[in-house]
């Protein structure tokens, strides 16, 4: 294989990464309201709406089959894919994190997830280390993870699904000293990034917000809007545990984005959904 094609190759695979997350917001969004099945003229019609062409779509799909995110299927003689059991899963967790993300208080206490992995299983730390960030913990030492304990119950369950509960312990407690806990936070979470991520998210979609409350949108364009919306959101609130208020900056940005956010779903998402029903109508 040449430099040169090893680079294309290596291009097409990151633009079949960056479709990803849009299709499995597509799914996330309208496949389980239709049996979980979506057919392939329907997701290829969506993400054509999109903007991405049907080769990316075919191409990104593929690898999400291997990966084990969508599953393909036939239904009636139509080809088309449903979403794994896990992903399935993961998605109705995600749905509280993404539309009623809680938030924590100062009675709520911490959790503290301590493990240690055998240098032979370091396929198991490096899942235990995406898992516990995508929960939204911080690392406060090596080995010894923290998250507002709130979010215990679901670490418990997530770490159970993964089959990683035998490499950890699980323990909830309250901060009793030293120290300032406001300046842990700081060190524990990485706040600059995600003040980030949220100052990205407003400046996009402010105006956004502005037009859509002068004038309805056509459900196109507000399917338009919506999903690559939802697909850019639903990253944050998983790298945010909800820290308690008093703990954070008083600049805070991510409630104005959640408030944002809310706002944009409660205006977008039902005529978005009335558009990907006529494009299911027109395929069926």
């Amino acid at each position: 294989m040449t430099a040169q094609t090893t680079t294309a190759t290596t291009a097409a695979g990151e633009r079949e990464s960056r479709h990803a997350p849009l299709i499995l917001t597509v799914f996330g969004l309208y496949a389980r309201g239709e049996h979980n099945w979506l057919s392939v003229a329907s997701v290829i019609s969506l993400m054509a709406d999109l903007g991405v062409e049907s080769r990316a779509v075919r191409s990104s799909v593929s690898r999400m089959k291997r990966r084990d995110v969508l599953r393909g299927e036939r239904h009636e003689g139509l080809a088309g894919y449903s979403l794994a059991d896990s992903t399935l899963q993961t998605l109705a967790e995600g749905d509280v994190r993404i539309f009623r993300q809680a938030r924590a208080s100062g009675e709520d206490g911490w959790v503290l997830v301590v493990f240690s992995v055998p240098e032979s299983e370091r396929e198991k730390r490096h899942a235990l280390r995406t898992t516990l960030t995508r929960l939204g913990f911080g690392t406060a030492a090596s080995g010894v993870w923290i998250a507002p304990g709130h979010l215990a119950a679901e670490t418990r369950r997530t770490l159970e699904r993964r089959e990683l509960s035998g490499y950890v312990d699980i323990f909830t407690g309250d901060h009793f000293a030293f120290g300032d806990l406001r300046e842990k936070v700081r060190a524990w979470w990485d706040l600059d990034e995600l003040t980030a991520l949220y100052a990205d998210f407003l400046d996009r979609y402010r105006p956004v917000l502005d037009a859509v409350t002068r004038r309805e949108p056509p459900p196109l364009e507000a399917f338009r809007t919506y999903a690559p919306m939802l697909t850019q959101w639903r990253r944050m609130p998983y790298r945010d545990p909800g820290l308690p208020l008093e703990l954070l900056p008083p600049e805070w940005n991510g409630v104005a984005a959640g408030e944002l956010f809310h706002r944009l779903h409660n205006l977008l998402s039902a005529r978005a959904a009335a558009h990907a029903a006529e494009v299911f109508h027109a395929q069926s």
